[in-house]
């Protein structure tokens, strides 16, 4: 399977918030294969507990503005990994730390990576 275009424009918009919000690192992956019931993981840094909650609420808020139902939220209290699962994409938006730590580009090293076109004409597609 590979991500559907619903997924997709999901993404976009999510990845178009976290920059705009200063997330770095973004890495888009498609885990359909593996995880039938989700296509695409959004990884994205948070420079602090701050600067990821900023972009957590933004993603979450223009997501729900497009009409895509958020299914659950994790981590929000604390700030360091924020989940939020949006049924095709989940977003995983870490402090620094936490994403070195957890490596989820190494977990899921096999799966494809999605280009993601960011507003400003730059593609981030690591």
């Amino acid at each position: 399977m590979t991500a559907t275009e619903q997924s997709r424009e999901m993404l976009q918009i999510a990845a178009a918030v976290a920059d705009a919000k200063s997330g770095e690192d973004l890495v888009a992956l498609d885990v359909s294969g593996p995880l039938p019931l989700v296509d695409i993981f959004l990884l994205v840094t948070g420079r602090n507990e701050r600067n990821v909650a900023a972009i957590a609420d933004e993603i979450e808020e223009k997501l729900l503005e497009a009409g895509h139902k958020r299914l659950r939220r994790e981590g929000r209290q604390e700030a360091r990994w924020v989940l939020l699962d949006f049924g095709d994409l989940v977003v995983h938006v870490f402090h620094e730390q936490e994403r070195v730590y957890y490596g989820l580009e190494r977990l899921w090293k096999d799966c494809p990576i999605v280009p993601i076109e960011l507003p400003q004409g730059a593609v981030a597609d690591e």
